[in-house]
């Protein structure tokens, strides 16, 4: 089961979209930002990813948040609490596999981890 994380709106996320309904590869598209984030699935992400990957740090979430907030994210359970409380903080899209992750879109990486 391959399931992408993020929003429809994201231009990054609707190329990955694209490039995953071209090659025909079975997946579903999960738009946390209408249908929620589990904690167990932020858990999922960072047993593969390291939290810095996931937490987006020029995105204008991360950029919105007071300093001290900023300054409190320091490990994987801050980030985990921040990505749970805002969605938006996270780099997208994020694909999950059952036995990986991968984070952002790029024609070759994607082709890479299907084999194509």
């Amino acid at each position: 089961m391959i399931t992408l994380y993020g929003i429809p709106n994201c231009d990054t996320v609707k190329k990955a979209r694209t490039w995953l309904a071209d090659g025909q590869h079975d997946f579903t598209f999960h738009d946390f930002k209408k249908q929620g984030l589990a904690a167990d699935t932020v858990a999922h992400w960072l047993k593969h990813l390291d939290w810095e990957v996931l937490v987006n740090k020029k995105g204008t979430t991360w950029r919105g948040l007071p300093d001290e907030r900023k300054a409190a994210v320091n490990d994987a359970a801050s980030a985990s609490a921040l990505m749970l409380e805002f969605p938006s903080v996270i780099k997208r899209p994020v694909l999950q596999m059952p036995d990986t992750c991968h984070v952002g879109f790029k024609p070759d990486q994607y082709a890479h981890i299907f084999n194509t």
